[in-house]
């Protein structure tokens, strides 16, 4: 019985347990729908897709970025064409400047042309060369032709005038032009010109010994030969041809004046239209700059509400995303619950036969429900707060990209505005210097003009001296090279002289050593007992046999007799005769050594004046095209002999005297040496030429200038240059850059631009 009793309270007691299980599976089942049915109205709560605001900001950034990308547009459109009206405004105020230039200089030749060209005539009456007009490079003939007669006036009034008178026949010899069909002049002057030929100056020797009474013959180059014998040669340029060049060339100066002036005008028009149109380009950039500022500021904020919304909507996404997972959770959990449930009444139903692991296994199940759904919260937390970090990642990433770009925009623009006031301050310092020089230029036109007519009297003066002075080097020179010749013959005769007392002394010491060994006596002794024997030999019997002994004890000591005696002087004299032929062979060499040496020297000096007068032209050229005038020329200074005489470059830059090089300034030295280097790469071109900071001394117009010299030294020759310059104007006229940047701190890197090639993509 109490076995049973027993029995039936285990069976009561699990019945019981069944019941208290089933209990508690339908109390958690109750809790996961509560649980499930609240995240369930939160999920629907947050709603799907971005609300209206969230779209309504993304569309403001997006037009907020569209009118700041317009605004740069317009700004880079606006510096572009900022950039292309200053270079449009250089290049109208250089053609301007350069126009103006070469019109201030016509102007200023012009007028001290007139100023020459006034009357000179004392008496207020014009001379007749003013009234003369001959073709083009007849002025020295015709000066030759009349001389100083052009001086008289064509007004009877006058003092000495030209009164007129009938042309006389042609009386001009075979092969002389009348030179009154090359000469307009008046009729006052028709006699005179009618029996004036013009004749090649290589004919006039041989035709003036054909000529008529009072006929006379000229030459191009302005000698003179008259039927009286008088030959005048053309060796300076004479008063009235000077006269009738300065005439000729105030005629051309007119002419000049009258297309350069039209030319100013226009260049002046071109330079206003470009400044204005550079001013509204400044305008239109510094309205330009404005834009960016504010569309910059329109898209900070537009990005600030959009970064908000799309924090917002991160959130909102981890919210959903965890009450997915939770959501997933409690369904799963719900049916596992449910199965529990099922299973615990089915127990209940069968009188709840449970075991003991399944005791265990729901009571671990009631425990971990509050801790699975602590679990998932926390992980719903931790995803909402990555995914909010990740946000805030991004979001300072792009903030440091904007700070470096404005940090370098600030950089460049600080240093755009540094290079402005320099180049701002260059341009005024220029302007004050230019404005300052007409002033200066008109005094130092007077000044100039004083000291040329000084200079005309002073070169007058000094000419003769000058002629007297090489009349007398040339003398000198040639005292001193025929003392030289002479001095040269003492020296070789001198020499041959010392050779032959130096055999002398040799054969004599030699022959003393042959007294010595055979005589064994001195030399000296010898000669003294030679001469004592012949004036000292004693009358007496005893004296003579003493005297004897004495020679024969002397011949004794002389030795045996040399046999060879004649095969030594046969040896002697073929060894004089050697000596001879070699000496006779040495001066024969020595003559032929001169011979070539003087033909070396005299095909060295005209291979060398040659060259100097190659590339004296060259330089004379390329100096007058790099000053736009002037003269300059090289002479050989110090000797008359080319190869021993130094060189010097003496220059007359347009509006100075002629003067050496050391007393030009250091931009007109290094353009005369610029002229000269030039020069001789055109005598003999090289395949490369490599010019270091040749341009670093120049002002930009000698710049644009040296440039020109390049280009056209390009054009004649095949040379390839290669020019190493900080200077902006000579690297925008090369074909090609080479250059070093440091675009990292520390690594440089080779830039190669290509300028035509740019230029080209740039008019397409």
């Amino acid at each position: 019985v109490e076995a049973l009793a027993a029995q039936v309270a285990a069976e009561a007691a699990q019945r019981r347990a069944a019941e208290t299980r089933a209990e508690e599976a339908r109390n958690r089942a109750s809790r996961t729908r509560r649980a499930l049915d609240q995240a369930v109205r939160e999920r629907e709560a947050l709603g799907g897709a971005e609300g209206p605001e969230a779209r309504a900001a993304a569309d403001a950034l997006a037009a907020a970025e569209a009118e700041l990308f317009a605004a740069r547009a317009a700004l880079e459109a606006a510096e572009a064409g900022r950039s292309a009206a200053a270079a449009a405004e250089s290049q109208a105020q250089d053609t301007a400047r350069e126009v103006r230039a070469r019109l201030d200089a016509a102007e200023a030749e012009a007028q001290g042309l007139a100023r020459l060209l006034q009357d000179r005539s004392e008496d207020g009456y014009p001379p007749a060369v003013d009234s003369i007009t001959p073709e083009r490079g007849l002025e020295a003939a015709l000066a030759a032709a009349l001389g100083d007669d052009l001086d008289a006036a064509l007004d009877p009034r006058a003092p000495v005038f030209w009164n007129g008178a009938p042309p006389p026949p042609a009386a001009l010899p075979p092969g002389a032009e009348p030179l009154a069909d090359r000469v307009q002049a008046p009729g006052a002057l028709a006699a005179r010109l009618a029996l004036v030929g013009l004749v090649d100056r290589r004919e006039g020797d041989r035709l003036a010994a054909s000529l008529a009474p009072g006929v006379r013959l000229v030459s191009r180059e302005g000698d003179l030969w008259r039927w009286d014998g008088f030959v005048a040669r053309a060796d300076a340029p004479r008063a009235a041809a000077v006269r009738m060049a300065q005439r000729g060339r105030m005629a051309e100066l007119e002419t000049l004046l009258a297309g350069l002036r039209p030319e100013a005008e226009t260049a002046g028009a071109a330079l206003a239209a470009a400044s204005a149109a550079l001013s509204d380009a400044d305008a239109e950039v510094r309205e330009s700059r404005r834009r960016p500022a504010a569309a910059e500021q329109a898209v900070a904020q537009a990005r600030q509400a959009r970064e908000r919304h799309d924090r917002e909507a991160a959130r909102r996404e981890a919210q959903k995303q965890s009450l997915d997972d939770l959501i997933g959770r409690f369904q799963a959990e719900m049916s596992e619950t449910q199965a529990a449930l099922d299973a615990a009444e089915a127990e209940v139903a069968s009188a709840g036969q449970a075991s003991e692991s399944a005791t265990r296994l729901e009571a671990a199940r009631a425990l971990t429900g509050p801790a699975v759904e602590a679990a998932a919260q926390a992980r719903a937390a931790l995803d909402a707060e990555v995914r909010e970090r990740d946000g805030r990642a991004r979001q300072l990433e792009r903030t440091r990209a904007d700070r470096d770009d404005w940090s370098r925009r600030a950089t460049a623009a600080a240093q755009r505005l540094e290079r402005l006031a320099l180049e701002r301050s260059q341009a005024v310092a220029a302007l004050d210097v230019a404005r300052e020089k007409p002033s200066t230029h008109a005094d130092r036109l007077q000044a100039l003009l004083s000291e040329l007519s000084q200079a005309e009297a002073r070169r007058a003066a000094t000419s003769d001296a000058l002629a007297a002075a090489e009349t007398e080097r040339a003398e000198a020179t040639r005292e001193v090279r025929a003392a030289e010749t002479a001095a040269s013959e003492v020296r070789e005769r001198r020499a041959g002289l010392d050779a032959r007392l130096e055999a002398a002394r040799e054969r004599l010491a030699e022959i003393g050593g042959q007294i010595r060994e055979t005589a064994r006596v001195e030399p000296d002794d010898l000669a003294r007992s030679l001469a004592d024997e012949a004036v000292a030999i004693p009358a007496e019997a005893g004296g003579v046999e003493a005297h004897l002994y004495n020679l024969e004890r002397q011949r004794e000591a002389l030795g045996a007799v040399n046999l060879r005696a004649e095969e030594e002087a046969r040896e002697y004299a073929e060894r004089l005769d050697t000596l001879r032929t070699e000496q006779a062979d040495l001066s024969g060499a020595i003559g032929k050594l001169r011979q070539g040496i003087d033909e070396l020297n005299g095909e060295g000096r005209e291979r060398l004046l040659a060259a100097f007068d190659i590339i004296n032209g060259h330089f004379q050229a390329l100096f007058q095209a790099l000053f736009e005038g002037g003269q300059a020329e090289l002479r050989l200074v110090e000797s008359d002999d080319p190869l021993e005489a130094g060189l010097e470059i003496f220059a007359c830059p347009p509006g100075k005297r002629m003067a050496a090089m050391s007393l030009m300034s250091g931009g007109e030295q290094a353009l005369t040496a610029c002229a000269l280097i030039f020069a001789v790469f055109l005598a003999n071109p090289a395949p490369i030429c490599v010019l270091d900071e040749v341009d670093a001394p120049l002002d930009d117009a000698n710049v644009d200038r040296f440039c020109n010299m390049l280009d056209e030294m390009r054009r004649r020759t095949r040379t390839r240059f290669i020019a190493i310059t900080h200077n902006p104007v000579t690297m925008a006229r090369m074909d090609r850059l080479f250059g070093v940047t440091m675009a990292e701190r520390g690594v440089s890197q080779l830039v190669s631009v290509d300028l035509r090639q740019a230029e080209a993509l740039a008019a397409e």
